[in-house]
């Protein structure tokens, strides 16, 4: 536990030894942060014309909003380019923070993310050359954008950045590789209705083995579409945290064949083998076909609370999901006709149909993750290097509309949202809704482990924000002073008039290959009373720790919890 005097007065020397790096922001009117305990919903509004044309000029006043079909009060409005910082702020020597004014510019603010998780190999590299033809042909200057890739987790391969030449050079270094253990096709259906029922006994044991290896096969499929759900998820968690505090609206460039699921799990996109195992039929489903199925819509349905939960934390950092096709202009018949062993009748009516099957599932829910976060789905075309330039192209049309539900029961269900103007001639996109999840409320909390997934990523998580000194300490430590932004944390009315905080700091340091060699903890569970918490307000909050270093060339991670809000910021600090 620390003294609140001693944390005060060490607050307010260092907010001072730091003002010319601009300890604490500067007064005046700020963009909306969102706060969970609070139940702000931010919905972000893309406004054009019939041709595609962005609308720049609206009011508030043009706008009506509605959750499940009652009208909200609007309480903020940003309208386009509203949000915008100017250049980047500088640090001083030894000075590390992962607030946005330190790292943002003017201008759309988008991630490049190449999936190959989700895509195979020829299609990832297809996708690469169409990238290294959109940033060398089509990038404009003043776009902030960064390239993520997705395999076994999210990578970053280039931080955000203005200059063409940093993403060229990332994306020509950057090789997909087959992925291991890829999850394979979905097994055909066994067409069972066209079986000969006058089959020897000697056939029927024959087919009796061959399903039972169809169904071990299947077995193996379902636990590879369970790993591509988890690592999916992740990614999408991964997201949040790192782009949650930068203000407005933030596309995600999604480069992929296809998500494992939809964003709303009730609603999702099923595979044929799970429509078969649903309906009823006259014929005897196949084993295969039953395994499969039931696999399937379990191993989905057992991410149904995952997969709320992403997208929630998707909505709340105002992510718009632009999915991408990596596949290009497909129809699902390109492998029968490069196989002519697949060309026989019987694959023309089972393997060709399963395949067009999938494409058209994978497509649908693209567009439903689209649709779900307010992005577009850009499918079916050969030029996929426009797709990405479409997306950038919402960003002069984007509005930000703010209100407070009239509904204050935060019950973890879905609500939708809609929203209309009274200009004629005027198109608008927007998430369909969200769910009404708080998780400072959720059960079964693990924060060790939410913490251990925030200190595994590879940029700095934004919605604890902080300054970081680090420099030599004694007796051979590590010394680093962390001094937290009062406004991005919650406090908790207690009796009296009094104010709770409860924060938890974390510093670990990594090597190269992302291995822990050591960390330390502390925590600050303090009530302040109303003068004394006005002084943490003013000058934030400011602990300091030790940690042994350790030989090579490794990061420290710096990461901040509020356990109040459930909320973590993150910071990577380069040790030489």
């Amino acid at each position: 536990m620390i003294k609140v005097q001693k944390l005060l007065t060490v607050a307010v020397l260092v907010a001072l030894f730091c003002t010319n790096i601009g300890a604490q922001s500067e007064s005046g009117a700020s963009t909306p942060t969102i706060r969970i305990n609070t139940h702000l919903v931010l919905v972000d509004v893309v406004a054009t014309d019939k041709h595609g044309k962005a609308i720049t000029d609206l009011k508030a006043s043009d706008f009506t909003l509605q959750e499940k079909g009652k009208s909200e009060k609007i309480a903020i409005f940003n309208p386009p380019g509203s949000q915008d910082k100017g250049a980047a702020r500088g640090l001083g020597p030894g000075i590390y923070s992962n607030r946005p004014e330190y790292v943002t510019t003017e201008g759309p603010l988008a991630v490049l993310l190449l999936d190959t998780v989700n895509t195979s190999f020829r299609d990832s590299a297809y996708a690469r050359r169409q990238m290294l033809q959109f940033v060398r042909n089509q990038y404009k200057p003043g776009q902030r954008m960064a390239i993520f890739t997705l395999s076994n987790g999210l990578a970053v391969l280039q931080d955000f950045t203005t200059d063409p030449q940093l993403l060229y050079n990332a994306l020509v270094q950057y090789l997909p590789k087959e992925q291991e253990g890829k999850a394979a096709a979905a097994p055909a259906v066994a067409n069972v209705a066209n079986a000969d029922s006058g089959r020897g006994n000697s056939n029927s044991m024959a087919d009796s083995f061959n399903q039972r290896i169809q169904a071990f096969q299947n077995a193996q499929v379902a636990y590879q579409e369970d790993r591509r759900i988890e690592i999916t998820l992740a990614a999408m968690r991964s997201l949040a945290r790192i782009l949650a505090g930068v203000p407005g609206r933030k596309s995600v460039l999604w480069v992929t064949a296809g998500f494992p699921f939809s964003l709303i799990p009730e609603d999702r996109t099923i595979s044929d083998t799970e429509l078969a195992e649903s309906l009823p039929t006259i014929s005897q489903l196949s084993l295969g076909t039953r395994d499969s199925g039931s696999v399937a819509s379990i191993t989905r349905q057992g991410h149904a609370g995952e997969i709320r939960l992403a997208a929630a934390q998707l909505a709340s950092a105002q992510i718009a999901i632009y999915p991408v096709d990596a596949r290009g202009l497909v129809s699902g018949m390109e492998e029968t006709m490069l196989d002519p062993k697949s060309r026989n009748l019987d694959a023309m009516t089972q393997g060709a149909q399963a395949r067009i099957s999938n494409v058209t599932s994978t497509q649908e829910t693209m567009r439903e993750m689209a649709r779900e976060t307010g992005g577009k789905a850009y499918i079916n075309q050969n030029e996929v290097q426009q797709g990405v330039a479409l997306a950038l192209a919402d960003y002069p049309a984007s509005y930000t509309l703010g209100y407070y539900p009239d509904d204050k029961k935060w019950e973890g269900k879905y609500r939708s949202i809609k929203v209309k103007t009274q200009r004629d001639g005027v198109e608008l996109r927007y998430r369909r809704g969200y769910f009404a999840i708080d998780p400072s409320q959720l059960k079964d909390q693990k924060p060790e482990q939410a913490i251990a997934e925030a200190l595994s990523d590879q940029a700095a998580n934004t919605l604890v924000t902080f300054l970081a000194q680090v420099k030599p300490g004694d007796k051979g430590k590590l010394g680093v002073d962390i001094l937290v932004d009062s406004n991005s944390v919650t406090a908790e009315d207690v009796a009296g008039g009094n104010k709770k905080l409860n924060l938890v700091f974390y510093a670990a340091i990594f090597s190269a290959d992302g291995k822990m060699l050591g960390n330390q903890s502390m925590k600050i569970d303090q009530t302040f009373d109303a003068n004394t918490f006005q002084q943490v307000q003013q000058h934030g909050i400011l602990t300091h720790m030790d940690i042994d270093p350790k030989p090579g060339k490794n990061d420290l991670r710096i990461a901040v919890r509020d356990n109040h809000s459930a909320s973590v910021g993150t910071l990577i600090v380069p040790l030489q």
